[in-house]
This record gives C-alpha cells, sequence and structure tokens, in this order.
C-alpha cells in the first residue's frame, strides 16, 4: 500500500479504536457510533484528496498531530450525538477537547520546527478547529440556547455568503487579533461545556465569546467591502477558511495556519543575551522534564530529595532519541512530551485526591467527583473562586501537555546537537542508575537513587484498571449472595414492633473524632454529657465501631453500603447497585409493615434512589421548606431538620416509621457552624441568623482553625441528636447513629484510618438486651478497644439481631 494511503487509513483504524474505546467505557450508543464512523470516513475521504490535489506522498510531523486532533474531534462528536437530548458524559468530552484545543498549539509549532508548512496542511488544521467549534455549539445549545450555534455557524455562514459575493472570498491582511478572537471560542465553549460555572456565568461568558467573534467578523466584512475593487484574481479558497482556536477567520494567503511560518532565513550569531536566554530556557525545560519523573503523587513524600534522584523513564527516553532516525525523533518527542504531560496530570489528580480522600486518583471512576471539588471549594472560598480555580485547573489540563511538549522538543535538539557526547552520559547514568538499584542505594531522606516513579505510577494506575475492570463481575455476584431476599415481612425485625427507628448518619464523624488528643476532649465531653442526660431520663446506649468504604467525602457511598449490606467503595459498584433488586434495610423496614422514609436536606436535585432503598416518602431540601440562611454546604441546620421530620412525620398520629436522616451541618469546609435555638421556636427557620463564614469574614484559617472547626460542627451535630432524643423520643424509640466516614487528611493527618462511630440508644431495655452478644461498649463514645466490624456486615447483623429468637 502506498505512504499516500497509510496515513488517512491509519487514521480511520484509530478513530475506530477511540469509538471502541468510548463505547465501552462510557458508552455512545448507535447514534454516536454512526455519527463517529460517518465523519472517519468523510475525513478519510477529503484527506486523501486533498492529499491527491497537494501532490503530497505522505502527511508531514505536524499532520500527523492535526489528525490526532481529528480523531479527538471524532471522539468529541460521537459522544455529543449520542447524549443530544440528555446529560453527556462531561467528565469524557471536556478533557477529550481540551487535549484537541492543546494540540492545535503543538501542530503549528511542530510545522514550524521542521520546516514542513504547507497549504494542505493549514487547510487541515483550519477545518479541524471550524469542526470542533461547530459540535460544541450544538452540544450546548439545548442548555444555554439556540443563539450559541451562531459561534460555531459564523465561519460556514461567511464561506457560504462568499459563493455570492466574490469580494468576501478577497484575502485579508494579518491581523493578530483574529487568533485572540479565535482561540477565546474554542476555551470559552470547552469551559461552558464543563459545566463548572453557574448557568447565568456560563451564560455571560458565551455571550462575551460571540460578541467578540462577531466584531471581529465584522471588522474584516467591513475591510472587504472597502476594498472589493482590489479583489481582481480568485483566492485558492474563500477567506476565512477556519474557525477555531487557532485564527477562524484568516486565509491562506494571509497565514498559513496557527504558527505555521515557513523558518527563518536569519543566519547570523545569536547575541550573548540571546544566548544567555535560550540556555536559561533549556534550564528550565530540563527541571520540568525531570520535576515530571521523579514528584511522587503524594504531598507527603515529597522532599529535597526526590529532586537528587535519577529517573529511569528519562534515560530511556534519551537513549530512543539517539537511536531513531533523525526524520522520526521530532515525531517521537512530540509523543514523549505530550505522554510527560499527561503523566504530570495524572500525578497532581492523585495528590488531590490523597489530600482529599486518601487514596490515588481513579482513571475509571473518579471524574465525576470534580463537580464535587468545585462545589467544595465554592463552599470554602465562595463561588467567584471556585469559577476562577475551576478556569485555571482547565488551563493547567490543557497547558502541561503543550509545556511539556515544548521541554522535550527543546531537549531533543540539544541531544540531536551534542549526538556524541550524549551517548557518553547517558551510557555513564545507566551504569551508575543499575548499581544504585542493585545496591539499594538510599538517599538521607530514605529515597532510593535509582528512580522509577513515573513508571511505577503508570503501572499502578494500568492495574487499578485491570482491577476495576475485572471486580464487575465479582460485585454482581456480591450482590447476589442475599441471604434475607426472599424472608418473608413477618419474619424480620420482629424485635423491633411498634417502634420508630431512625438511622442518622453524622457526616465526618470519625474515629478521630472520639481519639485524637486535639478531638476527643470537646467531643468526648458532648458524648459524656449526653449519655449521662440520657440515663437520667431512663434512656441507655450500646457504641461500637465501622469500617467505612470512603474517606474524606463520598457519603453516599458509605450510606448504600450500610443499607445494602454489600461493600460498595467506588461509584461504578454504587451505580450497579441501584439498577438491581438488593434487599436494603429500608426495604426491609417497608416488607415487615414500617412506614419508611428518607429526610434528604442536602438534596437539591430529584432523588429516584428513594425507590430502590425502599422508601415510601422522601424530604428533599425543597420539601423541608427551610426559609433560613445557609451553613456552608449544609442548606439548613441539623436541628431544623430533626424538628421538621417531628413535625410532618412522628407529632402526626401513624404506624410505625422507619427513617434514614443524613445530618449534614458537619460537612466540610466547616466554615459556618449553626448555634442551637429553643425545639418550639425553630418554625420555618427563619429565627437562625446568617452565619459568620470564616472566608467572607476576613479570618484566616489554618490548620489549628479547621480542625477546631470540625470539633465544633461534631458536637453541635451530637448535641442535637442527644437534644432532640429528651425532647422528643418517647418508649418507642430506637435511635442509630453513626459517621459515615473520617473528615479529610487536613484534620486528620495522613494515613488515618476508616473507622467511624456508632451508637443505638433506646429507651426499651429489651432493644438493647437483643445486640449484647456484639460486645459493643456501655455509652455514646466506643473506647479504643471496641469491636470494629466492616460497614457492609451491619444489615445482616442488624436483621438477625432483631428477627425471630431462636425458637419462636
Amino acid at each position: 500500500m502506498s505512504t499516500v494511503r497509510t496515513g488517512p487509513l491509519a487514521g480511520l483504524i484509530v478513530g475506530f479504536v477511540l469509538l471502541a474505546g468510548l463505547a465501552g467505557t462510557v458508552g455512545i450508543g448507535v447514534s454516536g457510533w454512526l455519527a463517529g464512523l460517518a465523519y472517519g470516513v468523510v475525513l478519510h475521504g477529503l484527506l486523501r484528496r486533498g492529499r491527491r490535489a497537494a501532490g503530497a506522498d505522505r502527511l508531514g510531523p505536524a499532520d500527523r498531530v492535526t489528525l490526532v486532533r481529528a480523531l479527538l474531534v471524532g471522539g468529541v462528536l460521537a459522544l455529543v450525538v449520542s447524549a443530544w437530548g440528555g446529560p453527556a458524559p462531561v467528565a469524557v468530552l471536556v478533557p477529550l477537547t481540551a487535549v484537541a484545543l492543546a494540540l492545535d498549539a503543538v501542530d503549528g509549532w511542530v510545522a514550524r520546527r521542521t520546516g514542513t508548512a504547507s497549504p494542505l496542511g493549514a487547510r487541515f488544521d483550519m477545518e479541524v478547529d471550524a469542526f470542533l467549534i461547530l459540535v460544541l455549539s450544538v452540544h450546548l445549545a439545548p442548555s444555554v440556547g439556540g443563539w450559541v450555534l451562531a459561534i460555531g455557524g459564523t465561519r460556514y455562514a461567511f464561506v457560504a455568503a462568499g459563493w455570492p459575493l466574490p469580494w468576501l472570498r478577497g484575502p485579508l491582511p494579518p491581523r493578530y487579533w483574529r487568533k485572540v478572537v479565535a482561540a477565546a471560542q474554542g476555551v470559552v465553549l470547552a469551559v461552558a461545556a464543563s459545566e463548572a460555572l453557574p448557568p447565568a456565568a456560563t451564560t455571560a461568558l458565551v455571550v462575551g465569546a460571540l460578541a467578540l467573534l462577531v466584531e471581529s467578523f465584522g471588522r474584516d466584512v467591513v475591510w472587504l467591502w472597502r476594498h472589493r475593487l482590489a479583489t481582481t484574481t480568485p483566492t485558492i479558497r474563500p477567506a476565512r477558511a477556519a474557525a477555531g482556536p487557532a485564527d477562524p477567520k484568516t486565509p491562506p494567503e494571509t497565514i498559513t495556519a496557527p504558527g505555521r511560518a515557513t523558518p527563518s532565513d536569519e543566519t547570523t550569531l545569536p547575541s550573548p543575551g540571546r544566548r544567555i536566554r535560550a540556555g536559561a530556557f533549556t534550564g528550565v525545560a530540563a527541571l520540568l522534564v525531570v520535576a515530571a519523573l521523579v514528584v511522587p503523587n503524594q504531598l507527603a513524600r515529597i522532599g529535597p530529595g526526590v529532586f537528587l534522584r535519577l529517573p529511569v523513564e528519562g534515560l530511556v527516553a534519551v537513549a530512543l532519541l539517539l537511536v531513531v532516525p533523525a526524520r522520526a525523533r521530532r515525531p517521537l518527542a512530540v509523543l514523549l512530551g505530550l505522554a510527560l504531560g499527561l503523566l504530570t496530570l495524572l500525578t497532581l489528580l492523585d495528590m488531590g485526591f490523597f489530600v482529599a480522600r486518601d487514596r490515588p486518583f481513579d482513571v475509571l471512576l473518579d471524574w465525576g467527583l470534580l463537580d464535587d471539588g468545585f462545589a467544595f471549594l465554592a463552599d470554602s472560598i465562595g463561588r467567584a473562586g471556585a469559577v476562577a480555580a475551576a478556569v485555571g485547573a482547565l488551563l493547567l489540563a490543557a497547558g502541561l501537555p503543550v509545556l511539556a511538549t515544548a521541554a522535550v522538543l527543546r531537549l531533543t535538539r540539544l541531544v540531536a546537537r551534542h549526538h556524541t557526547a550524549t551517548v557518553r552520559v547517558v551510557a555513564a547514568l545507566s551504569v551508575l542508575w543499575l548499581g544504585c538499584a542493585v545496591a539499594g542505594l538510599r538517599l538521607a531522606a530514605g529515597v532510593p537513587v535509582a528512580g522509577r516513579e513515573a513508571s511505577s505510577l503508570v503501572a499502578s494506575h494500568v492495574g487499578q484498571v485491570r482491577a476495576g475492570l475485572r471486580d464487575r463481575s465479582a460485585f454482581a455476584a456480591e450482590v447476589a449472595a442475599d441471604a434475607y431476599r426472599d424472608v418473608p415481612g413477618d419474619r424480620l425485625l420482629t424485635g423491633l414492633r411498634g417502634r420508630d427507628v431512625l438511622v442518622a448518619f453524622v457526616e465526618s464523624y470519625g474515629r478521630d473524632a472520639v481519639e485524637d488528643p486535639g478531638l476527643a476532649p470537646g467531643v468526648g465531653a458532648v458524648l459524656d454529657d449526653g449519655y449521662r442526660r440520657l440515663r437520667a431520663a431512663g434512656y441507655d446506649a450500646r457504641s461500637g465501631f465501622l469500617t467505612s468504604p470512603t474517606f474524606g467525602g463520598g457519603s453516599w457511598l458509605a450510606h448504600a453500603t450500610l443499607l445494602s449490606g454489600v461493600w460498595i467503595d467506588n461509584d461504578r459498584r454504587h451505580r450497579d447497585l441501584l439498577t438491581g433488586n438488593r434487599l436494603t434495610l429500608g426495604g426491609a423496614f417497608q416488607r415487615a409493615g414500617w412506614q419508611t422514609v428518607g429526610v434528604l436536606p442536602a438534596a437539591t436535585k430529584p432523588w429516584p434512589e428513594g425507590r430502590f432503598y425502599g422508601y415510601d416518602r422522601y424530604y428533599d431540601a425543597e420539601k423541608l421548606a427551610y426559609r433560613g440562611p445557609a451553613f456552608g454546604y449544609a442548606p439548613m441546620p441539623d436541628q431544623y431538620t430533626l424538628a421538621t421530620f417531628q413535625r410532618l412525620e412522628r407529632a402526626r398520629p401513624h404506624a410505625p416509621l422507619m427513617a434514614e436522616i443524613p445530618l449534614v451541618s458537619s460537612h466540610s469546609p466547616w466554615s459556618a457552624i449553626p448555634k442551637p435555638v429553643p425545639w418550639d421556636a425553630i418554625g420555618d427557620g427563619s429565627i437562625y441568623h446568617r452565619p459568620a463564614n470564616r472566608f467572607e469574614d476576613g479570618v484566616p484559617r489554618g490548620s489549628a482553625r479547621v480542625r477546631a472547626d470540625y470539633r465544633h460542627s461534631i458536637e453541635y451535630t451530637l448535641g442535637t441528636l442527644v437534644s432532640y432524643v429528651l425532647t422528643y423520643g418517647g418508649d418507642d424509640l430506637v435511635l442509630v447513629f453513626l459517621g459515615d466516614h473520617q473528615p479529610a487528611a487536613p484534620v486528620t493527618g495522613v494515613g488515618a484510618g476508616r473507622d467511624v462511630p456508632i451508637t443505638i440508644v433506646a429507651k426499651d431495655p429489651a432493644v438493647l438486651r437483643r445486640v449484647a452478644g456484639w460486645g459493643w461498649q456501655d455509652g455514646l463514645r466506643p473506647g479504643p478497644r471496641a469491636p470494629v466490624w466492616r460497614m457492609d456486615a451491619l444489615r445482616d447483623r442488624f436483621l438477625t439481631a432483631f428477627g425471630p429468637e431462636a425458637g419462636h
């Protein structure tokens, strides 16, 4: 097969593989497949036709980068088409778009450096840009409004108008502002597609981008009209041949493509100042590459010693650049640079997740949690700060691969220029690395001299992906193995007949709250005083520990684990659980004749999970009708939630109730903590005064203040629970309260466990006799020797303890 054919054909094959990957992960449906395949076929045909017309026998290095961009655009198209009319997988769509936008700067740079700029490459580059902008506009139309299609359609309307109006096809003078406006379109649409901004901010941003586009096109139309008589020769193609991040308007007669200028003919020697600047840039490039290879993925492991390591990946990469043919060196360097940039992004994501969740980033499952990160920032530093951080993160994600590629290309030129010396240095360092690895030499900080951080990181995430793919079938078997699936209602929960049972999750209530020397004295005092008062009122309590499947966040995983009796430690397991018919704790109470209720003060969107959990009805934030101020993440204080539940359910004549109530006043970032008010004065919540937010009032919060605020929030919620029982409990109330997970590392420190306290409170001694065999300790505060179970074990133990006794 000729070289002319292999390039486009290879692109068609790779595009098919990309579509298959999307279908196997997020799913693209038949419409997505058809759109993606049609796009690939058309791209293949047009590229072959364009190469024949240009007399090109192969794709140049820059054209291959553009082909990669074109394939990514095909993936974006498939995602948009398959999700039309419904939610799109933003966690995949936005990264594909960001990489495509970032590569737009790379292909032009490669063309300039390799001297391979061509009209075909420029046209190819511009058409890919234009189509990406059109696809993003179509994607945003349902949510932003049909007017956003003007951004993607303006360029095509301009070209179409050029056929009946030849003067619109005239050449335009170069103008840098076109590039700025074009780049703004791609960035703005990508940010809008990420859904990181509130709707009003998104609309304002897109309107601003459209205004810039109209201004730029309008200026060029006016210029062409004024100079229409000078248009005496036809152009190769209509002016404004592309609309995208590079330059949506400049024709090839005035600019080939973004950065695809022909090489300079300058042959004079550089000045001393220029040589110094070049040396500085080379030093920065080397520092960037080395840092990307040696920096570990946990902040706690970063120290001066890591920068003295010898990365084997760097030695292998330089060796490859030395042995490949000269014409393949630059494309290889581009691929290595992109891989290095993506590796750096993965390292940064791991760092963040180790701080927030005490685990690495899951490349298959964790993209959706970035939305939670934005919500956390909005509660912590305000929405404006969160938007700025989100935009900065998107720019970093797009810029790191570009910077890494530029750094590798710069070092590659240095390697090629000093080939012999580089061979000797690499050989010597390779022997040194091998010797250090065999001898196990370590730096003073205990860091191995022979580094392989990057390859270990990749290997661990590859293993993570494999384990995740295998886990699905294993999880299905766990869900199916349900000993209580077919137990009739009259054989369930007989030991709790006639009683109201409340299961309350206390947000971020972890073992450290009752054992950490800086937290336990205050929290322990609240629990001990509460137990003393409950005992005086005739109640008793038993407490132990459960091991949560999550850390620092992901409360829904803990809720699902406890209620379903299966281990739910990631969102895929959670989604798969919700599609099945596993008997939950709420479902067991419902089958046994209880009225089941879910009370979710932080639910601001529809909650279809309620049916799976077996609830007859549920109260979200809207139904709870709170009219007071919000308290950080918590839209309402826990005291209001409990008081409203009491008013709507328990204060009325009712059958026995079972209720799940997540209490969220202790949710991070603990920047605004309610104060208790009299129960009979709560009303619609108007009595609560606007809280003092630590960030809004300018009070700085260091680590000690964050821990203190966390402690105060836990004390508030636990005190509220005790007060509720004393005020409204009664003889028939059984309260089970527990933590969902430990707070994040800024409170617990690195390496904290995942245990959370759990307590049962009841006035009837017969209830606590049922759990006497559990070994739980008296009181509201479990001690260091209290039993520890996995959280998924509680459902079966609970149903067994409160089921029919032996002989009945």
